[in-house]
């Protein structure tokens, strides 16, 4: 039995752990798929998130959204801290857009989980995380307002060390086209099975798809058709790595009635073909 700090009222759920070695098939099964995740570890760890194995070389916090696959793999001398929660207790719907669940931690530019700490960085999130904890340990009655708030100060804490760490300075002072690249991602995540095209996303927006392809350009970063194609194909992986589904039955999850059309994009995306991603992932040949 994993000893954990929980909050549940109504709806809302909160959840601590210290991650160690002892609880780890327990955080690598889908006890905790449902949940927006952050993850607190130490140097020495290995935590793949989706097809991407990351090794910490320093303290570092993960942001892993429900719809991604997390896995720790290895573990450093310490141990770290886990925290999962649902959108009921924090979300878009009600909190600042940027620092909330389909906020830039959980839907950036480049699919990247992963935010090192720095030593002058990482007494403020130690502080956080006992303040966390010590809320939990007295059950007080305001307990839920409390944890939001150090969750909030977390959230805008690694919000900043992320586009610090990735993100090129001359994107940052742009920050309107920064703020409607996060919102067309957000877009391209929630209709990618049935939307495939710019132009799609273009009548969604009520703009010229020119205008949209004018906007990732002048921030250089990927074309929209990209980051299309790139939702399309990550979920791909996903149902070929996670599930038994067919190539075929794949296909048309994704909105295409021509099985053979997908696999050609899947292999120009990946360089190999579905079945072929399939036996090498799961013979653990891919980072």
């Amino acid at each position: 039995m994993i000893k954990q700090n929980l909050f549940e009222s109504s709806l809302k759920t909160i959840g601590l752990l210290q991650l160690n070695s002892e609880n780890v098939d327990t955080v690598n099964s889908d006890t905790y798929k449902s949940y927006i995740k952050a993850l607190y570890v130490p140097e020495g760890y290995k935590i793949r998130v989706d097809f991407h194995l990351y090794t910490t070389i320093q303290p570092a916090l993960f942001f892993v959204s429900p719809n991604q696959f997390l896995e720790i793999e290895g573990f450093g001398t310490e141990p770290g801290h886990f925290v999962f929660y649902n959108r009921d207790f924090y979300c878009i719907q009600i909190h600042d857009e940027e620092v909330a669940c389909d906020g830039i931690l959980f839907n950036n530019i480049h699919n990247i989980p992963m935010i090192n700490v720095a030593k002058e960085e990482a007494a403020f999130v130690d502080y956080l995380f006992r303040q966390m904890e010590d809320e939990f340990a007295l059950s007080d009655t305001s307990l839920e307002e409390m944890i939001r708030t150090y969750l909030k100060q977390l959230l805008i804490k690694a919000t900043r060390l992320w586009k610090k760490q990735h993100l090129d300075k001359e994107v940052l002072q742009q920050n309107n086209d920064l703020e409607f690249f996060r919102k067309f991602t957000i877009l391209v995540d929630a209709h990618y099975k049935e939307k495939h095209t710019v132009a799609d996303y273009a009548d969604l927006l009520f703009m010229a798809a020119k205008t949209i392809t004018h906007k990732f350009k002048r921030l250089n970063l990927p074309q929209p058709n990209e980051v299309i194609k790139n939702r399309i194909v990550l979920q791909a992986k996903r149902l070929l790595v996670h599930t038994s589904m067919t190539a075929k039955e794949i296909a048309h999850d994704l909105g295409y009635d021509d099985p053979a059309y997908f696999s050609r994009i899947f292999m120009v995306k990946t360089g190999e073909s579905p079945s072929g991603f399939r036996a090498k992932y799961l013979d653990r040949g891919l980072e």
